[in-house]
């Protein structure tokens, strides 16, 4: 008789783990917030404050209810609270991850030309897109932003504005601790994430 096997997919493996882990030492290692009356955490991320209940596998945005479903958050999100270590951003940018030298390229390429172009002449509106996920002002580039994608994972986007010569350029790094808290394909996942956000804002 066949043996048939479950193959659970990196969501679902997360999830699983996130339920039997210890509250405690969950909240030491990411830095999310544990509330033991729901059995619930809150994690920061983009600046947005969001509810996990491991239980029900359901993720809550408390700060921008209206804010539509993003799929990439329901993988990242219980795979950092996972995989989190107290390890804190080192503060030394790079723009290739330890092992990811080919990862973001390819079929992984980031729209980074898509975000120039469209902030190719309005530092002011791209300030404002930056500033709703959080970022805060760097000295780099025309115009500069880190984000604390998690508490303990940060990217950081430069922009250089379009001029006579030269058409925009925007680039990502990222923190060069950002790796030690989660596998490669999901540091992708939020970058990717980081850059539709900035492709999708318009100003109210």
């Amino acid at each position: 008789m066949e043996e048939k096997y479950k193959i659970e997919s990196g969501e679902d493996k997360a999830w699983g783990e996130l339920a039997k882990a210890d509250p405690g030492d969950v909240a030491k290692r990411s830095l999310a917030v544990y509330d033991a009356g729901s059995g619930t955490y809150t994690l920061t991320v983009f600046g947005e404050d969001y509810r996990i209940d491991p239980g029900a596998r359901r993720i809550e945005n408390m700060s921008n209810p209206d804010r539509k479903y993003e799929y990439f958050l329901n993988l990242s999100i219980p795979i950092y609270l996972v995989q989190a270590r107290e390890v804190p951003p080192s503060g030394e940018l790079v723009k290739e991850l330890k092992g990811g030298e080919f990862f973001f390229r390819g079929s992984h390429t980031l729209p980074l030309d898509a975000v120039a172009t469209k902030y190719a002449r309005d530092k002011a509106l791209f300030a404002d897109a930056c500033k709703s996920l959080g970022g805060v002002s760097l000295k780099m580039g025309d115009a500069a932003f880190t984000f604390g994608v998690f508490p303990r994972v940060a990217m950081t986007l430069v922009l250089w504005m379009e001029d006579e010569e030269f058409p925009a350029r925007a680039s990502l790094l990222f923190d060069s601790n950002a790796g030690s808290h989660m596998a490669l394909d999901v540091v992708w996942a939020m970058a990717l994430l980081a850059c539709q956000r900035m492709l999708g804002y318009n100003r109210d």
